[in-house]
This record gives C-alpha cells, structure tokens and sequence, in this order.
C-alpha cells in the first residue's frame, strides 16, 4: 500500500510527482548501528547533539539483539556510529562478534583513537580489517576547529598518522568525511577528493583512500545555529529547490535501516534524531518480520530534501 501524500511533506510531493508513490525499500544491505550519544568532541552542527555531557549508551542487552537482528535481517554490512563509538566498552566485543558474518564499518571522528581508553584500538581495527570512516570536515585548521573545536584538526592529523602507520589508506580502507561549514551544498566530490589528498600527502604525508561529501542536515545543533542567525528558512529553500530525482533510487534509507541504542527501529540516523521511528507495525529489533523490514514504506519529512539535494548526500556520499 503506497503511502498517501501529505500536503505538509513537500519532500513526500515531489517524490510522489516524479514516481507516482512515495518511498520504499528496496532490500536491506546495511545496518547502521548507533551505540549512544557520548562523544569526546561537541560539534555544533552534529544532528543528534552528542557531547561529553551525554549519558545515553547501548546496553549489553541491546548489543546481542543487534547481533541477532543483524544475522536474521542477512545484512552483508553493520555501519556502527554513535556519538563516538570508540567510547563503548563493548566495541572490540561487539565487533569480534559480528565479523564473522558481516563487514563492520567503525564511524569514527578521529580525536576519540587518541584518548587513554582507545589505545591500542587503532591496531585491533586494522587487525580485523575493520573499515574506517572518519570525519575531516576539512584540510586547513581554521575551518576544522571552528566547526568542531579548538585543537581538533592537530588532533585528527595525529590519529590520521597513527592510522596510515597500522594500515588505512594503503592495504585497509579509509574514507574521510566532508561537510560544509554553513548552509551551503558540498562542491563536487571528485574534485574534493583530489584536492584533499594533495593537500593532506604535501602537508603532512597522510594518506587516505576516498573522500565522500555531505550536506548539513538541518536537525539539532545545525537547525539552532541557523534559527539564531535567522538563515533557517534560506537554507530549507535552497534544498528544496535542489531537488534531485536522480538521486531517489541510491538514497540510503531504501538499503539500509538503523537500530538506536535503545534498541528502536529507523529509516535513518536523522529520522531516529526526531522521533520518526521505521513505519512496520513493531518497530523494535525484539518484534520484527524480515520480509517486511526489507519492503517497508519510507518515513518522510521535509528534512529528506537534505539527501536528494544536487548531487544527493547520504552517508555514501554523492548519489549522483
């Protein structure tokens, strides 16, 4: 059954004017995990507003259903994110449970390998060939560490070094993250990605393998930001007028699904952020039906123009 149009989605209307429905999946190939919202950085862009101050974290219970869903859904991937994941005590146990069945993917923002409760982490993610997703938002200083922080960018060139000597972007993957630092759209992704590398080998012999581009959802700390400085409805407006259809057949809720700490089922990260859980009839990973799962009615909102915008964003990177 086609999800009816709500004439407040306007996401939901141009999906509908262009395909004649609204969202489906179309199989589930990831699952993202969040294991809680503790982070050793406070970014004021981050969607989930995660922090030092945050005390939500997956519970070891929670952790073996994931492990359970993960296996019954087949899923060839587990993308785990938080927050900062690092900070789990039960990261290495989670991972060395999945491997064997999965790929793991390990989000990290850089800074969290270098605290005294991540040593060594850097070699047991390279010797389980863990991939690597990092986020950079940058290559000069200035503009790292005023979106996440003062001292940050000397503090993920470190641990960038530290994963180029155990492995990452020579024989194990590393991808590195950019966002913009306002209410702009990423520049193209392949030009980037050249220019980062340029900048990053000549500056400081750092090596990587890709670089995907992603545009600032207009959630949490983001949304505030651009409220305070009255840009929140420019902002909205230039999404929806970039509007691609293009990008509707890659946009990662139609491939993957997203299970919180508590344990609850979304279509995506920024959707589990507002409260819009995944539109099956128990959406929690202790009641659910795998056919249904892998078929299900995306939830929509106007915050969805974020991902098929331009050239598309999602945790991929560029649609198209």
């Amino acid at each position: 059954m086609n999800q009816a149009v709500d004439y407040e989605n306007q996401f939901l209307q141009q999906v509908v004017r262009f395909t004649g429905q609204g969202l489906t999946a179309l199989g589930l190939e990831v699952l993202q995990v969040n294991l809680g919202l503790q982070c050793n950085q406070q970014c004021g862009h981050c969607h989930l507003q995660a922090g030092p101050g945050r005390k939500e974290v997956m519970d070891p219970y929670v952790m073996e259903g994931v492990i359970a869903l993960a296996d019954k859904l087949e899923v060839a991937e587990v993308d785990i994110t938080g927050g900062a994941p690092e900070l789990h005590p039960n990261l290495k146990d989670l991972i060395l449970k999945l491997k064997p069945r999965h790929r793991v993917k390990l989000r990290t923002n850089l800074t969290a390998l270098l605290l005294p409760s991540s040593q060594g982490l850097s070699e047991f993610l390279a010797d389980h060939r863990v991939e690597l997703v990092a986020s950079l938002p940058c290559y000069s200083a200035a503009n790292v560490d005023q979106q996440r922080g003062e001292g940050v960018f000397s503090q993920s060139i470190a641990a960038l070094q530290e994963l180029n000597r155990v492995g990452y972007g020579s024989r194990l993957p590393l991808t590195l993250v950019y966002n913009p630092g306002g209410p702009s759209l990423p520049p193209d992704q392949a030009q980037l990605e050249q220019d980062y590398k340029q900048r990053l080998f000549t500056d400081f012999g750092i090596r990587f393998t890709r670089l995907v581009a992603l545009a600032n959802m207009p959630l949490g700390g983001f949304y505030a930001q651009l409220r305070a400085k009255g840009r929140l409805a420019e902002y909205q407006e230039k999404l929806a007028q970039a509007f691609n259809p293009a990008t509707l057949d890659a946009l990662m809720c139609r491939h993957q699904l997203h299970v919180n700490w508590q344990g609850v089922l979304s279509d995506c990260d920024f959707n589990c952020s507002l409260g819009i859980n995944s539109l099956v009839e128990k959406p929690d990973l202790y009641h659910f039906n795998p056919e249904e799962l892998a078929h299900r009615q995306i939830a929509t909102a106007n915050h969805c123009f974020t991902c098929a915008a331009g050239a598309g964003s999602s945790c991929g990177g560029s649609l198209a």
